[in-house]
């Protein structure tokens, strides 16, 4: 049982994840609670995780980001795994995502190379897109997430937390634009919208991002300022929580469900993030 209050520890929560009920944990190995965090069992990996997505639609299917490259994939919960990694270039897999409306469709950023994309569960990769540009800069994505919003572009999109912020991409790959109201097809006609009234604080990394199947419209980014939520697919956020937040992961199928690490304590809300208690530690 891996502890949730050792920072800077080989055993520190980088990912967190569901899968159906069962809440996923990686740090130097896979810890697994099928009973909302009162008991865990811990299953390797085969390497350090980075980044973890699961798929509503197939449970048990885990894909995992690696340290130094590759991407790891389970078809029963994390138990045994397999390597995906033809066409990825060398680096850390440090953002995965599985897109919401096609579990075989797999996203995964590599550090310093841009954002790849599998069509075949993760057998096979190919590049879909350059890094994000922000703050005159291109940056590498943190963590990703697929929402299923439209995009009136004829699909949904891809979200993506960096070190200056949040930005995110129609699935079709035209180009990476500033959340703001209305569809990619209004952005693209209206140029730069003003900036909403409550965004999340501009020039501060977002560090995990987590939208629910049974909600898409609500999103969850964790900050060095605090735990963040919006109910408009990232326009407008509040403050949940003003301790660091560094991990996040929203049951499927309750929207209100979140798992966190803030500060350096797993805990989970059944509220949508009003109230918090931490999981158990062993």
């Amino acid at each position: 049982m891996p502890s949730f209050t050792r920072a800077g520890s080989d055993n520190k929560i980088r990912a967190l994840a569901f899968d159906g009920d069962v809440l996923l944990t990686a740090g130097s190995t896979l810890a697994v609670s099928g009973d909302n965090g009162g008991s865990w069992v811990e299953r390797a990996t085969p390497g350090k995780v980075l980044a973890l997505a699961t798929h509503s639609d197939r449970p048990g299917l885990v894909a995992a980001g690696l340290e130094m490259g590759d991407v790891a994939l389970s078809a029963d919960g994390g138990a045994t795994w397999r390597i995906g990694n033809a066409g990825l270039p060398n680096g850390d897999v440090n953002a995965i995502a599985i897109a919401s409306r096609n579990p075989d469709l797999i996203y995964a950023a590599v550090r310093g190379d841009g954002l790849f994309k599998s069509e075949d569960a993760g057998e096979t990769w190919t590049l879909a897109m350059d890094r994000p540009w922000l703050k005159e800069a291109e940056l590498d994505p943190l963590t990703l997430a697929s929402v299923d919003l439209e995009t009136g572009m004829g699909g949904i999109w891809i979200y993506a937390g960096t070190e200056m912020g949040l930005t995110r991409v129609p699935d079709c790959f035209c180009r990476w634009q500033d959340v703001q109201p209305g569809n990619a097809m209004d952005a693209l006609i209206s140029g730069d919208a003003p900036p909403p009234e409550n965004p999340l604080p501009e020039g501060e990394p977002v560090l995990s991002l987590a939208s629910s199947h049974s909600a898409p419209e609500r999103l969850y980014a964790a900050l060095p300022s605090g735990f963040w939520a919006s109910a408009d697919g990232g326009v407008v956020w509040t403050r949940m929580a003003e301790e660091a937040t560094s991990a996040i992961a929203v049951h499927p199928r309750d929207e209100t469900y979140i798992a966190a690490v803030i500060g350096d304590t797993l805990k989970l809300s059944r509220d949508g993030g009003a109230t918090w208690r931490a999981a158990a530690a062993g």
